[in-house]
């Protein structure tokens, strides 16, 4: 299972609920003031489920406004993007030059080094608001922090594209955080990451041009996250990628020259890892194995078995039965 940080204010005796929050936001993400309603009881849950460097986070609370001073960012600053994603609920960001508001489903990023108010108000019916999102080290997306600047607090669509694809990746690793290892976590932050970057170029690529060596990377991420999109389809192969991205095959293999696997392996470890996690998954136990490799894009379940048994040691099999939980 993933590490995991909790906090929930119904553990805390009512009369100290709000000076625990407090002290907890400080604690798990940066110093805040935090202002909200004192006649209404301090309703909080939150969890942090750590994936490396990167945290992914949700959280469920009452009204609240959240201020991030000058004088706070000079006592500490971790240098963070702070990546937000309202699922139920509104917020509304303001700083020094702009002001908006956000609903459910919209993409925002921030930061920690900028002064800002963040309040988040309940909808019509609705006791409380729910999101989920990131907190990433700004040194870890490769594009420039000019080209980041112009992203602060604009609004991004979850609803269709790579926006789509990085809010399936948080809610999913969010409800099956109990069917990955905990080494699985950086390997899951780079994914995150690589999505993050893969939204941002993407917004980019319609206004500003990027250089030469952004633009590269910012490619290279934009076809990792087709492929992350596509896996299920066995005539995923370099040469349909390429054409998906306007390249030759030749160019996609000098792309992936610089990166850790070649194009067809990281395929392959894609596809591997996604069977893995749902040979895991207790949901997905009486789905077929052979269902869950084709669904992984391994059209021949012999071949399933014999790449999976390499990678992990133990058949598709064995592995399931190695991972379900024990009877109580």
């Amino acid at each position: 299972m993933l590490i995991e940080t909790a906090f929930c204010t119904r553990d805390v005796l009512p009369p100290d609920r709000f000076s625990c929050w407090r002290e907890h936001i400080s604690q798990t993400y940066v110093a805040m003031d935090v202002e909200e309603d004192r006649t209404a009881d301090t309703t909080v849950s939150q969890r942090i489920l750590s994936l490396g460097a990167i945290q992914l986070w949700t959280m469920e609370h009452s009204t609240m406004t959240l201020r991030r001073t000058q004088k706070l960012i000079q006592q500490s600053d971790p240098e963070l993007y702070h990546l937000s994603l309202p699922l139920r609920g509104t917020m509304g960001l303001i700083n020094s030059d702009h002001e908006a508001e956000y609903e459910p489903h919209d993409l925002v990023i921030h930061d920690t080094s900028r002064p800002h108010l963040m309040r988040a108000i309940t909808g019509y019916g609705e006791d409380t608001i729910l999101g989920t999102g990131l907190f990433i080290p700004r040194k870890l997306l490769p594009l420039p922090d000019n080209a980041i600047d112009s992203l602060i607090m604009r609004r991004l669509s979850a609803r269709e594209g790579i926006g789509a694809l990085l809010a399936q990746f948080l809610t999913q690793v969010t409800r099956d955080c109990g069917s990955y290892r905990p080494d699985d976590g950086a390997r899951l932050g780079t994914v995150a990451a690589d999505l993050l970057s893969a939204l941002f170029a993407h917004a980019l690529d319609a206004g500003n041009p990027l250089p030469p060596e952004s633009h590269q990377r910012t490619l290279v991420l934009r076809i990792r996250a087709f492929i992350q999109a596509n896996l299920h389809d066995p005539q995923l192969t370099p040469r349909t990628i390429a054409a998906a991205h306007h390249i030759s095959t030749s160019y996609l293999h000098l792309l992936f020259q610089h990166e850790e696997e070649t194009v067809a392996a990281w395929i392959r470890s894609q596809r591997l890892e996604r069977a893995r996690r749902a040979l895991a998954d207790p949901t997905m136990r009486a789905i077929p194995i052979h269902a869950i490799a084709a669904r992984s894009g391994f059209s021949r379940a012999a071949d399933f078995t014999r790449v999976f048994r390499r990678a992990y040691g133990v058949s598709p099999r064995d592995y399931r039965h190695q991972t379900a939980p024990l009877d109580p």
